[in-house]
């Protein structure tokens, strides 16, 4: 047995990240597709979660991406109140450079012959449009074009739910929900990190940004010349004056290089598995700087997307997105009162529900 798969096998088996209750790896040859369908809990409905297309370093690398994120949809689903388990998806390659109709349809009949056990969706690297391609293979998939039966782009209401746990944080911290006179810093400014900006300018806050893509950047100061930029994220976490920090690029984002020299008093943003490792939400703790767990405020997405199952309406997912601003605040108080970081509190939240739906 090689090490690699040694590796997946005690992850999966073994480990406390595992509890899995599938793992499917995809490839067709024709098309080039290589894939690992994850699939964490159904103990709630059918599992949800995007498609990530990537261009991960290893086959190792992208099975414990889709190992860590369909768990954390789990989480995810069960903290936004939906009847819906954990999954997540991930292809291995850069979309740039490999992404083509016959892939996505290929890919699309290895999510529909698992028969409706997990429902897909649009995540980094995937858009609109490819989920429309997906669709034609697959009805399980959501996150498809309004022309197409869908509710479009999933990163407006994922935006504005981190907005809502950003104002709920305020509330807490500062005893006002508005982010008016704060200076809040943005590392990516793409899909969701846009959308942020808008929010954030119109309740009157000072914006500070920072993007790996010179365009995603130009496009923010183009349209909003008063807001500022950052060399890069090492730069911008060390901003002095800093109030909020919104990780919107990928995981990882507090770790022990970052945590150390964070300035803000705040960490909230849409970035998908923010802590590094386990031990880190107490290292943010110790240093007074309150988090708002990623997958409860960035959950704003997975819920339009869910609607989209039902017939979707914007309203109807606008409310119960809006509601995320509650749920941070429970979370908050939860925390307070088990004197626990709000990481371990959202997650003896969300294991409750879970426990709760498998004993029925």
């Amino acid at each position: 047995m090689t090490d690699v798969t040694d590796g997946v096998l005690h992850t999966l088996f073994r480990s406390d990240q595992g509890g899995h209750e599938q793992v499917v790896l995809c490839q067709d040859r024709a098309s080039g597709l290589k894939a690992v369908i994850a699939i964490h809990s159904t103990a709630l409905g059918p599992a949800l979660g995007g498609t990530r297309f990537y261009p991960y370093a290893s086959e190792e690398e992208a099975v414990a991406d889709a190992l860590n994120l369909s768990r954390g949809m789990s989480y995810k689903n069960a903290m936004a109140g939906l009847d819906h388990g954990g999954g997540k998806a991930v292809i291995i390659g850069d979309p740039e450079r490999i992404k083509t109709e016959e892939l996505l349809l290929a890919y699309g009949r290895f999510v529909a012959s698992l028969g409706g056990r997990y429902v897909t969706a649009c995540d980094v690297g995937t858009y609109v449009a490819d989920m429309d391609v997906v669709a034609r293979a697959c009805p399980w998939t959501t996150g498809r074009s309004p022309e197409n039966g869908g509710a479009g782009d999933s990163s407006v209401l994922t935006a504005y739910g981190v907005f809502q746990g950003m104002r709920a944080s305020a509330q807490h911290l500062w005893g006002d929900p508005t982010l008016r006179g704060r200076k809040v810093g943005i590392a990516g400014v793409g899909k969701v990190g846009h959308y942020l900006v808008e929010h954030l300018l119109e309740d009157g806050a000072d914006v500070v940004i920072t993007d790996v893509r010179p365009d995603a950047v130009r496009r923010i100061t183009d349209a909003h010349p008063q807001v500022a930029v950052a060399a890069d994220t090492a730069a911008l976490i060390r901003t002095e004056g800093l109030d909020i920090y919104a990780p919107c690029a990928l995981g990882g984002a507090l770790n022990d290089e970052t945590v150390p020299v964070l300035t803000a008093k705040v960490v909230c943003g849409a970035a998908n598995n923010q802590l590094a490792h386990p031990g880190v939400e107490k290292d943010v703790a110790d240093r007074g700087i309150l988090y708002a767990p990623d997958y409860v405020v960035n959950a704003g997405g997975v819920i339009q997307v869910a609607d989209e199952l039902h017939g979707f309406d914007f309203d109807r997912c606008k409310a119960k997105a809006a509601k995320i601003f509650d749920t941070t605040l429970t979370i908050f108080a939860r925390a307070k009162e088990d004197g626990i970081p709000p990481a371990a509190a959202a997650d003896r939240i969300a294991e409750q529900r879970m426990a709760e739906a498998r004993g029925r």
